[in-house]
Order: C-alpha cells, then structure tokens, then sequence
C-alpha cells in the first residue's frame, strides 16, 4: 500500500505568519554562521551500556563525543519510544499533544526549516503523520515502532520468512510514499546501515548549500528483536559469561571512577525478579543474547562514525551541535517469538529480557515504561567545537528533560516558536535550552517535570522526585543524596509526599485541558 501526501510545512510556506517567516528571510539577508544541528537517537538503550557511561561495549565514536563535549548525568526522557519522541519533536509533554497526530504543535523540523535551514531525517519516526508532512524535506525509515533489521518485508525467494513480532506488516517511508510491506531487494540489507546510508546520501546532496542543516538520525538498535552482523557478535562472545551480577558490579566500579556516580553512592541491588546468575540455567544462551544486543550498539557506533566522518570531510565539524540521547532505558520485555532459534539472523526473533536489561541500566531500578530511573534516565551527550571548547565534561548538577530539546534547537538557530502555525495554535512551549550549559554559565531549571507512562508517573522538583507504579504507594527520593532511589522517605516526610502528589494531580489535569484544546 502506498500513501502520497505533501509536506505540512510547504504548505504552510504561503502563510502570513510573521513569526515565521521573518528569520528565515534574516538568516538569507546576511552570511549565516548558525550551526548546523546532528541529533543522534538509540532506542531501548540503558544509561551505562556505552563506554563512556561506564559500559564495556566498544563505542569509540559515541566516546569521542563525550571526549569533546559534556556528558550529563541527569537529562530525562519520557520511558517509552512513542511519547518521548512526541516530546522531542515538539517541545510539549506527550500527554499535551498525544502520541498519534501531534495536535496542538510545532515539530523542530517545521520551526527549523521556516527559519531557513534543511530539514533531513532517516530512522525511526514512531508517529502517525509521516516526517514530509511535519516539516522534514527528506525522510527514509521506519514510519513505525520495531522491525525486523534484516527484512522488514515479506519473504524474499531463497530465505527463510523474517522473525516478526506482529502479523501486521510495519510501516515504512522514502518522502512521501508509504511501504506496508517494505521488502528491500538488497540481500545484505541492515536498518543501522541502511538508515546511515541515506543520511549519507543526503549529506552529499545538501551538504555544499550555503545554509545550516539539521539531520535527525534516529537508530532503531539495540531495540529488539536481536539482530546483528556475525563478525559484530563475534568481538562479544566470550565477554558476557561472567554473567549479569559481575557486568553490574564492573559498570558501576568505572562510573564512580569517571565521575558520573558519587563515591558515596550505592548502586541499586540486583532487581527482585532477576535470577542471581550463579543459580541461572542455560548460561551460554544468556551470554548469547547480550553478545548480540552489545554488537548492535557497536554497529550503530561504526555508523555514527561514517556520519561524523562525512560532517568532518565537508567541513561543517567545527560548526555543528551533535546530540546523542536514547529514548528510554533498557527494556527488560520478553518477546521469544523463535525459542528454537539463537538470537541474530533472518529468521529470528529475541529480546535480552529482563536480567541484562537490569544491568543496562546500571547503577538505577528498573527498566523501560516505568518512571524511576532505569526508565527515564538514559545517556545524554553534546558536542560542539565551537562553543564547547573543553571537552570531557561531565554535567551531574543540570536537570534536563527531552521537552528542552526545542528550546535548545530555537536558542542556537535563532528561530522563533510561533503561538500559530498553518492555521492552528501552538501550545507554549514546555521546554528550556540547555544552551548555558554548552556555554558554561548558569541554567534556570524547571521548576517542576513530570512523567506519566502507563502504570507509572512521577514528578521531580528540585531534589525531590515522587514516584510510583501501579497500584503501590507514591514513593519520595532525596535524589542528591540517594540517586539510586533506595531510601523511601514518604512515611517520613508525609506533608512533602503529599504536596507532590497534589502537583503532578494539577499538572494531569492541565494537560488533559490542552489536548483537549479547552
């Protein structure tokens, strides 16, 4: 099936809205020194599963990164594919716009490309609108929220059918053309390569204009199910039979001695419903399936290393602000759809599941979809030479959140969040840059975030953060002195648990008013 359908933001280039022309006819006026803008997404990743967060995959790429930028320590995300990409595209909590149609929004590519820069994504989009009609100029990838990497199609003749978790087939998009199936032809076809090689190609096509570019790139790896090429999931084999509790133990050992954790620290003990891996049965399978998961990062690592390469080659390194972030921690879901079958070719279909999950998101509690840290707190790493001129700083005073992302892509680019846009209006924005921190200068921080994902929701203010899941008791963590939320003070402190209930209760109902647009 295919979809023809144009760009939201072309159609909305004959408006009069003043907000939003006017930078971009200022940004043609004189030579433009804003930077161009590389925004770098994992999905399903966990705070310390790349090296320079304490992991033992090999990540040069994403290190050399954090070698010549900031690593922050506290920068949030909403738990789950969908709504965090909802945030990050507008700025706005997911509940404000909801995570089908963005209603209510402005995307970043929709404000950046009406302020005069090129709009260009290749990856996973998880929303309903397809990336053309909400501001981007290119777009290839994944329209929807998980594949198959080899194959995200049907059967190709002489291969046995692709591993697939739904019998719906995924969606997927080259500009303005929906694929439901797409079959690549391309025998050796790869989503973390194939993703790269578009953004390539796109690089080579606009990469000479006399204007700034922003390139979003966002990776489907290491979400499952478990794919990854041979010579990868070699360099792995034998690293994880020592099993989860030691790869636990060596993770958090390196954060404390980089800085990313406090020595006072404790690192939050192994899960509950995690098998001690002296008592675990079938150790060489277990070892397996994270050698697999640690080779999909290290091959999403080469691709962002041909990418950055590309920026170097034409010139744009010393310029361009890069963002790596992941959208949510380790998932600890388990989709066996092919016991039978090891993890990584074809016809496989695997998760990591909940132990190696619990170590992905060393030194916090629990995982994706829920709303303490494992979920929520994932890498966050910026770069750029031009402003950042003292690499390999760590950031662990900063609270961020993915609603900044707008607020630092208006900042540095110098465009202006409309209160309208192609004939509806735009929520105020959420968000707050996280430019001063580039820049080493103080940050006004939020006075308040919050969360919801399913069973879960939380809010933080200042250094308390109130969070429960399900049908427990709200929980209360002094998130200075107990980062791993091991010491529940509600009983303790019950007047400031309940005043936090009570926000995050005024914050839900001021964002149900929004999406209703009351």
């Amino acid at each position: 099936m295919q979809e023809a359908g144009g760009s939201l933001a072309a159609a909305a280039a004959g408006m009069t809205v003043g907000s939003l022309a006017r930078p971009a006819r200022a940004a043609a006026a004189a030579k433009d020194d804003r930077p161009d803008i590389l925004l770098i997404m994992a999905d399903d990743m966990g705070f310390s599963d790349v090296g320079c967060y304490g992991g033992e995959v090999r990540t040069p790429n994403i290190d050399g990164l954090a070698r010549r930028g900031i690593r922050f320590t506290q920068c949030y995300n909403n738990a789950k594919c969908g709504p965090t990409r909802a945030s990050l595209l507008t700025g706005l909590y997911d509940q404000q716009v909801g995570t089908g149609p963005l209603k209510h929004s402005v995307t970043l590519a929709e404000v950046l490309k009406s302020a005069g820069y090129r709009t260009l994504m290749a990856g996973k989009w998880h929303q309903t609108e397809i990336p053309v009609k909400r501001g981007f100029d290119r777009y290839y990838g994944l329209a929807d929220g998980c594949c198959n990497f080899w194959n995200p199609g049907e059967q190709r003749e002489g291969e046995p059918p692709p591993g697939r978790k739904y019998s719906r087939w995924r969606r997927w998009a080259i500009d303005e053309v929906v694929y439901e199936p797409y079959t690549p032809e391309d025998r050796n076809f790869y989503t973390t390569d194939a993703f790269t090689d578009y953004a390539l190609k796109y690089l080579d096509e606009y990469g000479q204009e006399d204007r700034p570019l922003f390139l979003y790139l966002a990776y489907t790896a290491p979400h499952y199910p478990l794919h990854a090429w041979p010579e990868d999931i070699a360099r792995y084999r034998n690293t994880y039979t020592v099993g989860w509790d030691a790869i636990r133990a060596q993770r958090f050992q390196r954060q404390v001695a980089m800085g990313l954790m406090d020595r006072r620290s404790d690192p939050s003990p192994r899960d509950p419903g995690v098998t001690p891996w002296a008592d675990a049965k079938n150790k060489d399978e277990w070892a397996q399936k994270m050698a697999v998961y640690a080779a999909m990062i290290d091959r999403m690592d080469q691709n962002i290393g041909r990418v950055l390469a590309k920026f170097r080659d034409l010139g744009r390194e010393e310029n361009t602000l890069v963002i790596f972030l992941a959208d949510n921690g380790g998932c600890a879901e388990n989709v066996n759809k092919t016991p039978d079958i090891p993890p990584g070719p074809l016809p496989s279909y695997r998760t990591v599941d909940e132990p190696w999950a619990n170590a992905s998101n060393t030194p916090f509690r629990k995982y994706k979809s829920w709303d303490h840290e494992g979920g929520i707190c994932t890498p966050f790493i910026v770069a750029w030479p031009k402003v950042i001129t003292r690499g390999g700083q760590i950031n662990t005073r900063d609270v961020g959140h993915i609603i900044d992302v707008m607020a630092t892509f208006c900042d540095v680019a110098g465009a202006e969040y409309p209160a309208e846009y192609a004939g509806h209006k735009v929520l105020p924005m959420e968000g707050k840059s996280l430019r001063p921190c580039f820049e080493g200068k103080p940050r006004e921080g939020h006075d308040a975030l919050y969360w919801e994902f399913g069973a879960s929701r939380a809010v933080r203010q200042g250094k308390w953060k109130l969070v429960k899941h399900g049908k427990d008791d709200w929980e209360l963590y002094d998130m200075e002195a107990d980062r791993c939320e091991l010491r529940d003070l509600a009983k303790a402190q019950p007047d400031r648990a309940a005043a936090l209930a009570r926000l995050w209760d005024d914050w839900r109902a001021r964002c149900a008013r929004d999406y209703k647009g009351a």
